[in-house]
């Protein structure tokens, strides 16, 4: 199967410079996953086709047609691919075993095919299999595969052939089939009336986790997908509350004094502990606590205000902001406390420090020359690079293989609201993510089992 996927990793080759540009080393393919790491190149999007799904079965039509729809719109969403419109097509599949007309497909330029089929199960349930073919190189790339579930996993399956597909052709990680938990954001500018909402990362299967009759800020997932951190005002003041999503029951994530502060959690990559601000007396600090045992655990101890803690994949590291050094700058200190090291030099605030899944960069929010930014630098501070610009953009979030970014983006003027969006990083494919009205402070979760 190399040749196969050499060809391919030439014709993919230019769409994904832009999104290795961060990462070492030269140009790669090799056996197993593709592999390709490029340094420098102009983005082309790599047309495929995407022919419809076949349905097998009479009932199946329709939902042959949304699977096609939405694993299309996957790929060309990330900026990498160009969909061949079916009307060019030479010769359409009608037959999922049927023989793959490669010059027919190649005089197309398609570089990629899609196929499928769907058909009902007894249970009432679906089966959807899929092949991904080189058309340059005559052959199949990787093995055919399928998918069984409910009549409502439907989407689900889409998202999973999508994480397929995009894997094969660019040896990274998939990050369709997961969710992001935000705040939903109704009534007018000064009167903001906000609620917890989950959706899937397209936006789709929107539902609300709280109401909105109290405020509520930056949600995170857990790192399996199954709870959410979040800061409630419910008691007047911010409060760390842990809900369940299964069963939407919250609680309070300690029994603390009346009037102390709890802000900022993020989960370890774990999930057994939870590191946090807290403020009493006037005094702002890190805290991490132990979900076992509610153990406390004082990370830092300064008079400035520590906040937005984000550990690093392996959890031996925790990356912050703090205004110790007169303003608001980034530091990096080890997971259990210690003398921190400043990263961030450049001119402006930095903020809201968030470490890749992948553990090479740290996506972070920049203010400077009044102007907000979403930026990406290496661990050590180094290699900087701003991706977004606006009136207000900030609280980045990574998908779960650290290639994309979600944020929010605030517009000015009393009319202005908050939106999603999201950019690679390489800071192209800017696109706003499609929510049921405003909304804030996502929280990309995990790749769901």
């Amino acid at each position: 199967m190399k040749s196969a996927r050499d060809a391919l990793a030439t014709a993919a080759a230019a769409a994904l410079a832009a999104l290795a540009a961060l990462a070492p080393g030269g140009a790669a393919a090799q056996d197993g996953p593709l592999r390709i790491v490029i340094e420098e190149g102009v983005i082309e999007p790599v047309p495929i086709a995407v022919a419809p799904f076949v349905a097998e079965t009479a009932g199946a039509a329709q939902v042959a047609q949304d699977i096609t729809r939405v694993i299309a719109a996957n790929m060309v969403g990330t900026g990498l691919f160009r969909e061949i419109p079916p009307e060019a097509y030479i010769s359409p599949v009608t037959s999922f075993d049927a023989p793959v007309a490669y010059a027919d497909w190649k005089a197309i330029n398609a570089q990629a095919l899609i196929t499928g089929a769907v058909a009902e199960t007894g249970d009432g349930g679906i089966v959807v299999k899929f092949r991904l073919f080189d058309i340059f190189a005559g052959q199949p790339l990787g093995d055919g595969l399928q998918f069984k579930g409910g009549p409502g996993d439907w989407r689900r399956i889409a998202h999973k052939v999508s994480d397929q597909i995009y894997s094969r052709i660019t040896g990274e990680g998939g990050y369709f089939d997961s969710q992001v938990v935000l705040v939903s954001e109704s009534g007018p500018k000064d009167a903001r009336r906000k609620a917890l909402a989950i959706m899937d990362q397209d936006g789709a299967n929107f539902r609300y986790l709280t109401d909105d009759s109290t405020i509520v800020l930056a949600p995170r997932f857990s790192p399996d997908g199954n709870q959410v951190l979040y800061t409630s005002f419910e008691t007047g003041f911010p409060q760390i509350k842990l809900l369940d999503i299964a069963t939407g029951f919250s609680q309070p994530l300690a029994d603390l004094d009346t009037g102390t502060m709890t802000f900022a959690p993020r989960f370890s990559p774990d999930g057994s502990t939870v590191v946090f601000s807290l403020e009493q007396g006037g005094n702002t600090d890190l805290y991490a606590m132990a979900l076992g045992s509610g153990q406390m655990v004082r990370l830092t101890d300064a008079p400035s205000i520590e906040t937005a803690p984000s550990f690093s994949p392996d959890g031996s590291r925790i990356v912050f902001e703090s205004d110790r050094s007169g303003t608001q700058q980034l530091y990096i200190m080890p997971a259990g406390g210690g003398e921190p090291t400043r990263i961030s030099f450049g001119e402006g605030r930095y903020g809201t420090p968030v470490w890749s899944p992948r553990g090479d960069l740290i996506a972070f929010t920049k203010q400077n020359a009044g102007r907000f930014h979403i930026g990406v630098m290496r661990t050590d501070g180094s290699e900087e690079r701003l991706l977004t610009a606006s009136f207000l953009d900030e609280g980045p979030t990574w998908a779960p293989n650290g290639r994309v970014i979600m944020f929010t983006r605030e517009t000015a003027g009393a009319a202005g609201g908050a939106q999603t969006y999201s950019v690679d990083i390489s800071g192209r494919n800017l696109r706003q993510v499609p929510t049921e009205g405003a909304a804030s402070d996502p929280s990309w979760g995990p790749l769901r089992p």
